[in-house]
């Protein structure tokens, strides 16, 4: 195979590429990423404000790139921005399904509150983005590829991270349940089970102590980095990943294999 057919089976040139919770670190790596490779972003968060310097650096780069408000724990929010979407852009080809959110605490200090505001937005937001967006791709009679952000933290567990850890491991669930169910359909539904990934929030964190131990009981003794997550995001929303439904993906740099 000619290096020119690889690059154009991990190109998104033509798609139009939906990103939940794109105003900053994953999400804003996965939507820069997707516009480097040629697809139409829509950025998507609760405030169309915060996605401005992320418009303006995509659009700076000469990608294309437009802002839609969308809160994902919402139906009507997620219902009325679909339907905008869809009428100006058209159905996205592709869903990042990123938006996500963590209140770290000790399981008896997290109040039902703190349990609704992370499973909302990670669980039900997810489900209610993906399987909105699928019923317009099977209207349309569009393929589609989605791919949940998940963690490892949805396969193992950690201290005060209880509910987030819960909505994760039914991110897992929630990905194979989709894959399984449209498949029929010509959609695609896989994860991406980051591990811990160095951003600007929480660089100082896994810069201090507890953040060194930590990672010493990774194997590799190294955090992830937002590059890290490129190769994978491009196989699972592009045409290179076309036999891939139903897979959770970790990158990790070893975390989950670490011996007990």
């Amino acid at each position: 195979m000619s290096t020119m057919n690889l690059n154009e089976m991990f190109s998104m040139q033509g798609k139009l590429a939906l990103v939940t919770g794109a105003s900053s670190g994953l999400g804003r790596h996965f939507a820069t990423v997707l516009a480097q490779a040629g697809a139409t972003v829509l950025l998507s968060a609760r405030s169309t404000d915060k996605l401005q310097p992320v418009l303006e650096e995509i659009q700076a780069a000469g990608g294309k790139a437009h802002a839609v408000a969308m809160d994902v724990s919402q139906s009507a929010s997620v219902n009325k921005a679909l339907a905008e979407m869809v009428e100006k852009f058209g159905v996205p080809d592709v869903l990042i399904n990123n938006a996500g959110q963590s209140i770290a605490k000790p399981m008896l200090d997290q109040t039902e509150e703190d349990w609704d505001q992370i499973l909302d937005t990670n669980l039900k937001g997810c489900w209610l983005v993906a399987t909105g967006l699928a019923r317009a791709l099977v209207a349309a009679g569009k393929p589609g590829s989605i791919v949940n952000i998940a963690s490892i933290l949805g396969e193992r567990v950690g201290g005060a991270v209880g509910p987030y850890a819960i909505s994760k491991a039914g991110l897992v669930q929630a990905t194979k349940a989709m894959a399984l169910e449209f498949a029929r359909y010509n959609i695609r539904v896989n994860a991406i089970l980051p591990g811990y990934v160095a951003t600007n929030l929480n660089r100082d964190f896994l810069a201090s102590e507890l953040g060194d131990k930590l990672r010493m009981r990774i194997p590799s003794r190294t955090f992830c980095e937002l590059s890290d997550l490129t190769g994978p995001l491009l196989l699972l929303a592009s045409n290179a990943g076309v036999g891939m439904t139903g897979a959770c993906v970790a990158v990790d740099r070893g975390h989950l294999v670490s011996a007990l």
